[in-house]
């Protein structure tokens, strides 16, 4: 619910765009994406991050620990951030996050990541920007938010771009 109501604000994906409109992030601007985090996901980033927590792999530990299932590693849900900046403003440089984990997520779970422009600088033709991140399961249950910030060469906000 209450990223619906964020949603219904002043937020990017839900403005009219046109193709040849030229859209300019502003303060309070809001970009989205959803994904369903699955057990494929953990294994690769396991691999990548040489993160081998038996929580992430073993669903009677989790179970035993309090868990509901099997978890998805707090930083693959955080890597939502840097994807959904990078892909509005190719060539963007993330310079810093922080981040407070207040639920777990599990395999299965759809997470969207939702990032907040808080505030603008412009510095030698490019920008620094301030986000808040957060990222909600199942459209309302607020399980990670911290600030984000990124050097963008441009405040025109493009198509996202595919990552995959």
């Amino acid at each position: 619910m209450f990223i619906r109501s964020l949603l219904s604000a002043n937020v990017l994906p839900l403005r009219c765009f046109s193709s040849s409109a030229i859209n300019v992030l502003k303060t309070g601007d809001i970009l989205r994406q959803a994904r369903i985090f699955t057990n494929e996901d953990v294994l690769e980033y396991s691999k990548v991050s040489h993160d081998s927590n038996p929580m992430h792999f073993d669903s009677e530990l989790a179970r035993n620990a309090g868990f509901k299932d099997r978890l998805v590693q707090g930083m693959l849900v955080a890597a939502l951030f840097p994807r959904i900046i990078s892909s509005h403003f190719p060539g963007a440089v993330y310079v810093s996050q922080s981040l407070n984990f207040k639920l777990p997520v599990y395999i299965g779970d759809k997470v969207a990541g939702v990032v907040q422009a808080i505030s603008l600088k412009e510095n030698k033709k490019r920008y620094i920007v301030k986000f808040k991140t957060s990222c909600f399961r199942n459209d309302e249950i607020l399980v990670l938010d911290g600030e984000a910030m990124a050097i963008l060469p441009t405040l025109a906000v493009e198509q996202m771009h595919s990552m995959e």
